[in-house]
């Protein structure tokens, strides 16, 4: 995960889903799949084995990788570098959204598809019921469960036992927050969604000037919070779809964040703007609750900060609890129109799962390999960004409390694409944040009916 997952907006130019071409098996969603059976099925049905992964590339040839994501970068000269007989085109063909709308096309085109593409998580159930990209368990990979956190486990999966990608890396979620403004005006770091509520008070009142965080509508970050409070708002069965932002874990969080609205006391700054990064570096923005991707992105764009924040768990929303979910996240996939599929799933393999873990660990990723996130080298890692706080145990703690049992929507794209203009109105008019959710429940209803979808 990179500054580009949260830097891109959704414009709106949804990726149309056809059923008329599919044909859909029942599905849990991604949040209920994976488990021992399916591990099982998945392995019994393998049809390509490690040795003709290895003669595929040991033959070598040209892969087609679109992608966006920067680390790739060295992933690509080294995979090179091992595997001199194959070629490796890295292409940024847009980052999230953009690059969805021209995969698609190119499908629809029957050319220009390439071998692998890189899908994030909440995008990944779109392609894999229009069967646009591969079950990747002939080639072995529903063998891979205990090599992953669940997380990014689940979130590739689409129902049963069927594996549409391999995770390159996680966000499960932590509390980032500016040690110096905490300190000055005497506030503890919340553990509990109350204690934030009433740290933004306290923090406000101390200095007008001052936020506990910023939120003018994120449709990832909503999803998320509800994510965390247990709320399941999506089901997905097949082609049967449910949407209800009336359920208990939903109002949880709209009940809690509706106070900090109320009172004003979240910036109305947008995310990834010159006056965000100046927030974070002045202190009056001084909590962001996100993904494990974010030190990265701390170190490179708010470097005038540097010694003054740390991390902390996921505040919760009953104290005890210990329950956090992902914020971003991206798979690599393998589109069924590929070309040379067995080369392509080797590609993967090797930048998910081989030595192109710890390159991309290296470049600034968080990793979704368990191994990875045990190893002490890793989890001991001091940054003197973060004042040498091991930054690294608290973010691998949290990777294994993701709540489970959470399903995207197989239209997520365009669900998120029309987020502003149904929950968005709640930052920015009278509008409440429940009222909001059910007008984006019910864009989201209309629009899955009129893709063929059973939706209620």
């Amino acid at each position: 995960m990179t500054i580009n997952r949260r830097h891109a907006l959704l414009l709106g130019a949804a990726l149309t889903v056809s059923l008329a071409a599919t044909a859909c098996g029942s599905s849990g969603g991604s949040g209920d799949s994976g488990g021992g059976g399916a591990t099982a099925t998945a392995a019994a049905s393998q049809a390509v084995s490690d040795a003709d992964l290895q003669k595929a590339l040991d033959a070598g040839g040209t892969l087609t990788v679109w992608a966006w994501e920067p680390t790739l970068k060295q992933v690509v000269a080294d995979f090179q570098q091992k595997y001199p007989k194959v070629k490796v085109d890295l292409v940024n063909a847009g980052t999230g959204n953009d690059q969805y709308t021209a995969l698609q096309n190119a499908i629809k085109a029957g050319s220009g598809v390439p071998d692998v593409a890189q899908i994030e998580y909440y995008a990944l159930p779109q392609f894999a019921l229009s069967k646009a990209v591969s079950d990747l368990s002939a080639y072995g990979a529903g063998t891979l469960e205990s090599t992953f956190t669940p997380g990014p486990w689940n979130s590739v999966h689409a129902g049963g036992p069927a594996v549409y990608g391999l995770p390159m890396d996680s966000g499960p979620m932590a509390l980032f927050y500016n040690k110096d403004v905490f300190d000055k005006h005497d506030i503890e770091v919340p553990t509990t969604w109350d204690e934030y509520v009433v740290a933004a008070e306290k923090l406000h009142k101390a200095d007008p000037k001052a936020y506990i965080g910023s939120d003018s509508g994120d449709a990832g970050f909503t999803t998320s919070m509800i994510w965390q409070a247990g709320g399941k708002p999506y089901t997905v069965d097949g082609t049967d779809v449910t949407v209800d932002f009336a359920d208990p874990g939903t109002q949880k969080f709209t009940a809690t964040w509706q106070k900090l609205i109320d009172g004003k006391l979240l910036a109305s700054v947008p995310g990834w703007t010159d006056a965000w990064y100046k927030g974070l570096a002045d202190g009056t923005i001084a909590t962001l609750v996100t993904g494990a991707w974010m030190p990265a992105n701390f170190e490179s764009g708010v470097k005038a900060a540097s010694g003054k924040w740390r991390v902390a768990p996921m505040p919760q929303w009953e104290a005890g609890g210990k329950a956090t979910a992902e914020n971003g996240g991206s798979s690599l996939a393998v589109p069924e129109a590929g070309a040379n599929k067995t080369l392509a799933y080797a590609f993967v393999k090797y930048a998910t799962v081989d030595e192109g873990v710890r390159t991309r660990i290296d470049g600034g990723a968080f990793p979704a390999t368990t191994a990875q996130l045990q190893d002490p080298a890793f989890k001991d890692k001091e940054f003197p960004y973060f004042g040498g706080q091991k930054v690294n145990q608290v973010l691998a703690e949290s990777a294994g409390q993701v709540a489970p049992g959470w399903s995207y929507l197989p239209f997520q794209v365009y669900a998120n694409s029309i987020f502003n203009d149904t929950v968005g109105k709640a930052y920015t008019s009278a509008t409440t944040l429940q009222d909001g959710l059910k007008a984006w429940q019910d864009a989201s209803i209309k629009y899955g009916q009129e893709q063929g979808f059973t939706v209620k």
